[in-house]
């Protein structure tokens, strides 16, 4: 038996942050099919592993344990196989990386698509997403990280703050590349340390599976089309 099951839809975007953290564990995990996904989520929260709205749901096997919301589910599995940072300082900063890109992805996607995006709502946006950019690049460079070396929180190893900078900003600006000035811009060091972990063995493989099955799909739907219509 694999040690983990995935349930989230065939698409990269908040999924393929939990498998580029499992691969760098050299964990095991199975990926449930989109109805499963589906009838997952439309159950009762009485028969629900882990009561929840909606995926990403991740099972621990050994643990008997079933995890929903992003954040919740890369701090376990940071904690649980050493990827976090032992002093309680940097660790708490992990879980605001964390927090801070699940916001990016919250926002990009206008409310997990509750609205679809116009030019103008886009061009208006477009600070402040420079703005997050900045934020990322300067938590890294107090920490030490530079375009030429370093981790994003001073770490020996890459760890979950990391992994959250590769598969924000790298994919992000991987799938829309029209982002990726705005990136080497506004954070040079974050758009090298995004390349640096994209060559890591692990990774490569996982974002050669993730083209060769989705292309440029990203965060998918309706939402996905209004923004590729304004980038």
């Amino acid at each position: 038996m694999a040690d983990y099951t995935l349930h989230y839809w065939p698409l990269p975007f908040r999924g393929a942050f939990i498998k580029s953290l499992m691969a760098l564990t050299d964990s095991s995990w199975d990926e449930r099919p989109p109805e499963d996904v589906s009838a997952l989520m439309r159950d009762d929260p009485q028969s629900q592993p882990v009561p929840h709205m909606a995926p990403p749901v991740v099972t621990d096997h050994a643990a008997d344990l079933s995890l929903s919301q992003l954040p919740a589910i890369l701090g376990y599995l940071g904690r649980k196989h050493d990827r976090m940072p032992s002093d309680q300082a940097r660790a708490a900063l992990t879980d605001k990386i964390v927090a801070d890109a699940n916001d990016v992805l919250y926002e990009i996607t206008l409310h997990n698509g509750a609205q679809m995006w116009t030019q103008e709502a886009w061009d208006g946006y477009l600070p402040r997403l420079a703005r997050w950019m900045r934020i990322f690049e300067e938590t890294g460079r107090r920490h030490g990280l530079t375009p030429e070396s370093g981790h994003m929180l001073g770490t020996e190893a890459p760890g979950v703050a990391d992994i959250v900078v590769l598969n924000l900003w790298g994919v992000m600006t991987e799938k829309l590349p029209a982002l990726r000035p705005m990136l080497d811009e506004n954070a040079p060091a974050i758009a090298a340390l995004s390349n640096r972990l994209a060559e890591r063995p692990e990774q490569a493989a996982l974002l050669r599976l993730a083209e060769a099955e989705h292309g440029d799909l990203w965060c998918g739907g309706q939402i996905e089309k209004s923004l590729r219509a304004v980038v």
